[in-house]
């Protein structure tokens, strides 16, 4: 992770959730790391996946950020909870739209299919641009 505002990097270590409706990033982890936390118009409720209410209660704040792994970059948004010893959460949504490779027995996982916002896939058009621009 990479934060906006002085482009100092993070080391963390993300869950994929397919159970998960959201992205969510840890309170304690956001503030330690001083990511920059804006306050949301409207708060939203959050509930754990046992369905119980999230001890930060309301989420009423975010962040945003930019994620790298492997080549793929990409700047997300992601909601402050109290996630635990999770500090970060990737959801279904995020899952979907990236369709990702995942070799569970060397559990791997390869950005293949990036939409087109992510940075590798305004990599690959710029150069098939200039590939058949030149004659």
């Amino acid at each position: 992770m990479e934060r906006i505002d002085t482009h100092e990097g993070v080391m963390v270590r993300m869950l994929l959730d397919m159970g998960a409706t959201g992205m969510f990033v840890d309170r304690e982890f956001a503030e330690q790391r001083g990511f920059m936390l804006e306050k949301l118009d409207r708060p939203s409720n959050v509930t754990n996946v046992d369905g119980t209410n999230n001890s930060g209660g309301r989420i009423t704040h975010k962040i945003e950020c930019n994620i790298y792994y492997r080549g793929h970059v990409e700047r997300i948004r992601m909601d402050i909870c109290n996630s635990g010893r999770t500090k970060v959460i990737l959801d279904m949504p995020w899952l979907a739209a990236h369709n990702p490779e995942i070799d569970w027995e060397k559990r791997e996982v390869r950005m293949m299919r990036c939409p087109l916002m992510c940075e590798r896939n305004k990599k690959a058009e710029k150069a098939s641009t200039k590939e058949t621009t030149v004659s």
